[in-house]
């Protein structure tokens, strides 16, 4: 169990739903939680379309002011930092896509580095163009480890196709997570699956997922 979780990833990886989900799994296991976006870079998916389900949970968000607004600006709160100088409760930050996004994760990695208490987790959506394949997901990965300057510690498998997804299309992707596993020498953390479809995954590491809405500005 760590203290800090990191979820970064491709454009369109799904990153944003799998950090407040996590939060929300944190919260149900009785942490005191609180959860930062990092992403400048998407208008659209971002953390702040959960706010108010966030705040009902007593998780609380910190944000771009102007996230969900016609002004996208490349800002990042002051109260980001407390999430990596105090030690006393869990935090996740959600980065921003590929490693234009990760430029901002720069800024907290002495503090995240020195603590050494936290998970730097790549989300793998071999659905989404130009990471159909292991090979395709590490390029990704080693952009993304440049420019945050963090190396990951474990994968996460959240290939999927939204609403439309099946069982059977996430067990095709098996194989895909299991290789990106051998190559890089990192655990799966879980496989994230939506709460319908849970059943079929009895016994395996998985996330349950609500599906985050989209949001646009």
């Amino acid at each position: 169990m760590k203290r800090v979780y990191l979820f970064a990833g491709h454009y369109g990886s799904g990153k944003t739903n799998i950090a407040v989900n996590y939060a929300f799994k944190l919260q149900s296991e009785g942490k005191e939680v609180k959860i930062a976006d990092l992403d400048v870079v998407n208008p659209y998916f971002r953390t702040k379309d959960s706010a108010a389900e966030l705040a009902a949970a007593g998780i609380e968000l910190i944000s771009p002011a102007f996230a969900n607004s016609n002004v996208d600006l490349p800002a990042l709160p002051q109260e980001i930092y407390s999430l990596v100088q105090n030690h006393s409760f869990c935090a996740i930050m959600d980065i921003g896509g590929d490693e234009r996004g990760a430029l901002a994760l720069g800024r907290y990695r002495p503090y995240i580095l020195e603590e050494n208490n936290y998970e730097m987790i790549f989300v793998a959506n071999f659905f989404r163009l130009l990471t159909r394949t292991a090979e395709e997901a590490l390029e990704v990965m080693r952009e993304i480890e440049a420019a945050g300057g963090i190396p990951f510690t474990a994968i996460v498998n959240n290939s999927n196709l939204g609403e439309e997804t099946t069982v059977e299309d996430i067990r095709a992707t098996a194989a895909e997570i299991q290789k990106l596993s051998a190559l890089t020498g990192l655990p799966l953390l879980f496989t994230s699956v939506k709460k319908e479809l849970v059943k079929a995954f009895e016994g395996e590491a998985v996330l349950p997922l609500t599906l985050q809405k989209k949001i646009i500005n």
